[in-house]
């Protein structure tokens, strides 16, 4: 399994370099990245759109038509549009999420910025996001460039993770902390 991971990490740095290089080429960078963010959106938001670009049953044709649709409806740039199509062509849209990830890697390193995904049982508000964004700015000296998800299992608190760095101050490890100390295993 580590050795799928790795590779599915390397094939998609592979191609989101590429595209972010040629994005800086064509000083199209903002545009992909808006192209992106609306497609990673669309892929945490739909089930279909996870299984098309998961499916090995849907044939390569299925899959490059199915992707054009999508992006010539969001309006996206040709260097987008023409991307998708190539992971599509070569049968590598698997790694499409994988892909974007690592592009918004590349994109805040470029930027400056400092990436953290701050990770909370429900959506925050946008003053929260600015506090939160605020707090780890003057911690970690510079812009931070936050990316938001959510996962329910948490309960209620937050797991911010900057690089390797991760802080958990989720109901949900508290309440296994206090678990494995009443039973005497902590």
């Amino acid at each position: 399994m580590a050795k799928d991971s790795g590779g599915i990490t390397g094939l998609a740095t592979r191609y989101a370099t590429a595209l972010f290089e040629l994005a800086v080429e064509e000083k199209n960078l903002d545009a992909v990245a808006s192209d992106l963010a609306s497609l990673q959106e669309l892929l945490l938001d739909s089930d279909a759109l996870q299984r098309l670009v998961k499916s090995p049953v849907l044939s390569r044709e299925e899959q490059v038509r199915a992707m054009a649709a999508i992006l010539s409806q969001g309006k996206a740039a040709d260097l987008t549009s023409h991307f998708v199509g190539l992971l599509a062509e070569r049968r590598r849209l698997f790694v499409l999420s994988a892909v974007i990830d690592r592009f918004n890697q590349m994109l805040a390193a470029h930027r400056g910025e400092i990436s953290a995904q701050v990770i909370s049982a429900q959506t925050l508000s946008d003053k929260r996001l600015d506090a939160i964004r605020n707090t780890l700015s003057k911690v970690l000296d510079g812009d931070v460039a936050i990316d938001a998800q959510i996962d329910e299992g948490l309960i209620g608190g937050l797991v911010v993770r900057v690089g390797s760095r991760m802080v958990d101050a989720s109901l949900r490890s508290k309440i296994q902390r206090m678990q494995l100390a009443m039973k005497g295993v902590g």
